[in-house]
């Protein structure tokens, strides 16, 4: 699989596509039901499936005060669209250049002349062009003058459409379990361990300490159970996950998320990038009035995690 990150770098020799389009954040499961859609169609028609979203997000350049917070980095997002059927994924670079297309400009240097689409596939709510002027329709009359069929998939969810919206909203909430059921899998977040303040070590709970980001979107405060996953060897560990600015004490100003590894107190993870996936909801985050009932309370969390994920490693 190739992430093509400009249309200068899709091969010149590029054979017949088929194509769908879409921000594509999370990959949920109403992506997938597309990408499913569209994998068929490469399959019956010997085609290159080629996904193309957008980096960043339309909204941040378009109106940027606007802008949802990421639940994936284009990297991520390209993986999890190449184990959902993608070939090959074009993250084009929106700017306001591209933001003033009309959808024929769009659908003649990305899908013509670019990828060279025998077909598209996309969902229904589908919009392209300048203002989002246009839609399946237009996408499909574009498709009859230019050699291309296109298609869009009906919307599907479970108590509300899954969309990446649904998703931020469930993690800020706090809710973790819904945010999995929409994506098919935990929300995880990545990032580099830097060292903290070391005071789980004192009190015997040590973490992994990964700072957030304001572009990436977080479980609201609070303490899960979880997996924390080296992405250097594979590692995956069982944990306790403290996400929020630790209440109890003073001084602690930015949001982070911490890890502790459930039973382990001899990993070394200072500089090591790892991914936190976050399975329940334990608890919100509060401020104890002392550290012997924080320590308590972290001792509950920690057998509560226990029950929830297991004492073994992940089958992932």
């Amino acid at each position: 699989m190739e992430i093509w990150r400009s249309l200068a770098e899709v091969p010149a020799d590029l054979g017949g596509t088929v194509v769908t389009i879409g921000n594509f954040d999370g990959v949920h499961l109403g992506h997938r039901r597309v990408l499913s859609r569209a994998r068929e169609v490469a399959d019956e028609r010997g085609l290159t499936l080629v996904a193309v979203t957008f980096d960043p997000h339309p909204m941040a350049v378009l109106r940027p005060e606007h802008a949802p917070t990421q639940l994936t980095t284009v990297e991520r997002r390209a993986d999890l669209l190449a184990e959902a059927g993608a070939d090959h994924v074009l993250a084009l670079p929106f700017d306001a250049d591209m933001a003033s297309w009309t959808p024929e400009e769009f659908e003649r240097r990305v899908l013509v002349d670019a990828l060279r689409a025998k077909a598209v596939v996309v969902g229904a709510n589908f919009r392209f062009g300048t203002r989002a002027s246009g839609d399946v329709a237009t996408l499909q009359a574009l498709g009859a003058e230019h050699g291309f069929t296109a298609e869009g998939i009906p919307l599907d969810g479970g108590p509300m459409v899954w969309s990446s919206t649904y998703v931020r909203t469930c993690l800020a909430a706090g809710d973790v379990a819904g945010a999995a059921e929409a994506l098919g899998h935990p929300y995880a977040v990545r990032g580099v361990v830097v060292q903290g303040d070391q005071r789980g070590r004192e009190l015997g709970f040590p973490t992994a300490n990964v700072p957030t980001d304001g572009m990436t979107a977080a479980p609201a405060d609070g303490v899960y159970a979880g997996w924390l996953k080296r992405l250097d060897t594979g590692e995956t560990y069982p944990a306790a996950i403290s996400v929020g600015t630790n209440p109890t004490f003073d001084g602690v100003r930015a949001r982070r998320v911490e890890s502790y590894v459930l039973d382990r107190t001899d990993l070394e993870l200072y500089g090591v990038e790892v991914e936190v996936a976050f399975v329940d909801r334990l608890r919100g985050m509060v401020a104890f009035d002392s550290v012997e009932a924080l320590v308590e309370q972290m001792h509950a969390d920690v057998d509560r995690a226990r029950e929830l994920v297991g004492d073994a490693a992940a089958e992932q």
